[in-house]
């Protein structure tokens, strides 16, 4: 009795019921799902000891593909969510963010890595770009809602969720180039003449290019397929099949990295070149539909593995000064970097506090920390930036976890409030910053 595959199975059985209640129980609660999956994985391992070790540096290349497969499944959520057509001003405040505060970011915690923590530059820039990006899977509390119906009419895009969305969007492929850097440096060390051409060629510009191009010639091919295709039998608007989204997915994603691209960014620029071709059609929220659903799935199994892990001594060798550069970065280094970078521009100043705070880290970090250490030679430091990665990851999911839902309802609220002041309560009132 109680055998640990009947266990597994069991226990996945209560989750996955579990994650379909979660979302709108917790809906004002100062509480997240992954909150809740972090801490039953946390429990869960801990109490039952038959359970396998997850430990992800014994088990790097399942992680590797886990992660992968979650990230580019939200990404494709993302995309398909944002009604907001693409444009220098109506998307400003996106590249705000990632022009400057990822950068500041990377920049800021690479630093503390190498003064704070000792790690070395190959390292240290590592952790700075993988934990850089906003996570497109965690953030789901602080992001846009379904596409928009047939009228036309969105569902909670104002300019806080907008931003969050389409910054985790863009910057996971964005943060890759860092990533490779980080590679490069720990192969054939610092010195720029060893690794510069190469990686601002290929890494930078080829890899970005590629991805974006990619991404746009696979979203109008499959744009006119789902909504323009002569034929009923082949349009596949008409079927409502919303794992069509999937395939989606995989073919951006899978033909651009065959091309040596940043798939990442292939499959986000796809999402939003669908979205693109027929902005208001009802197979657009059939399509999210589906891949929310996917997404949710996938979270509960990696978050309830990280937490399994942190059960089972994954921050064993955590200490102090650790947790204060965990802090410093959630706290100080993201807010400042985002408030610097949103300077001057449109959002209020309440917006421009929530979007700098909201940066939240998940999925995302652990891919790229797997890949690196899959690809790169970063010696015996594997467990420790395990370890500081895997407690960025837990704190954020508590810290931003516990806020977002308040935060997020009494912004609301507030702008609720002003439209109805400057508007009055005839007719829909515009998005105001606050």
């Amino acid at each position: 009795m109680f055998e640990a595959p009947s266990l597994v199975f069991a226990a996945a059985g209560v989750a996955v019921f579990i994650a379909a209640m979660l979302p709108k129980l917790l809906r004002n609660a100062p509480l997240s799902m992954p909150m809740v999956f972090l801490g039953a994985g946390m429990l869960a391992f801990a109490l039952i000891p038959e359970l396998p070790d997850p430990d992800p540096v014994q088990h790097g290349e399942v992680v590797t593909h886990l992660t992968e497969v979650c990230v580019i499944i939200s990404l494709m959520g993302a995309g398909l969510a944002l009604d907001r057509p693409l444009g220098l001003r109506t998307w400003s405040t996106t590249w705000r963010m990632l022009g400057l505060a990822m950068p500041l970011c990377i920049i800021g915690l690479a630093l503390l890595g190498l003064w704070a923590l000792g790690l070395g530059l190959g390292a240290a820039l590592l952790v700075g770009a993988a934990l850089a990006p906003t996570d497109p899977v965690l953030a789901s509390e602080v992001q846009v809602g379904e596409p928009a119906d047939e009228e036309g009419k969105t569902e909670g895009e104002d300019e806080i969720r907008f931003a969050l969305t389409s910054e985790a969007g863009l910057n996971d492929g964005l943060a890759f180039p860092f990533v490779y850097l980080a590679i490069a440096i720990s192969l054939v060390g610092a010195s720029p003449s060893e690794w510069l051409l190469p990686w601002f060629t290929v890494d930078m510009l080829w890899r970005i290019s590629v991805g974006v191009l990619c991404g746009v010639l696979t979203g109008k091919a499959l744009g006119r397929l789902f909504f323009s295709a002569r034929h009923d039998s082949i349009r596949l608007s008409d079927h409502n099949e919303g794992f069509v989204a999937l395939a989606a997915t995989f073919l951006a994603y899978g033909v651009t990295e065959m091309v040596e691209g940043y798939g990442f960014i292939a499959v986000f620029v796809c999402a939003v070149t669908i979205r693109a071709a027929e902005r208001t059609h009802g197979f657009h929220r059939v399509m999210h539909s589906y891949v929310e659903q996917l997404e949710r799935l996938m979270t509960v199994v990696i978050l309830v593995l990280l937490g399994g892990a942190i059960a089972r001594g994954l921050l064993g060798g955590i200490a102090w000064p650790e947790v204060l550069v965990a802090l410093a970065f959630l706290l100080l280094v993201r807010p400042l970097a985002g408030w610097l970078s949103l300077a001057r521009g449109k959002t209020g100043p309440r917006e421009r506090i929530a979007i700098s705070f909201f940066g939240i880290r998940g999925i995302g970090s652990l891919y790229y920390l797997a890949y690196a250490l899959s690809k790169g030679n970063f010696g015996a430091q594997a467990q420790e930036l395990w370890a500081f990665v895997g407690l960025v990851v837990a704190m954020s999911i508590v810290v931003h976890g516990a806020t977002a839902a308040p935060v997020m309802n009494r912004l609301d609220r507030l702008r609720a409030r002003k439209a109805v002041q400057l508007h009055g309560d005839e007719g829909e009132a515009p998005k105001t910053a606050i």
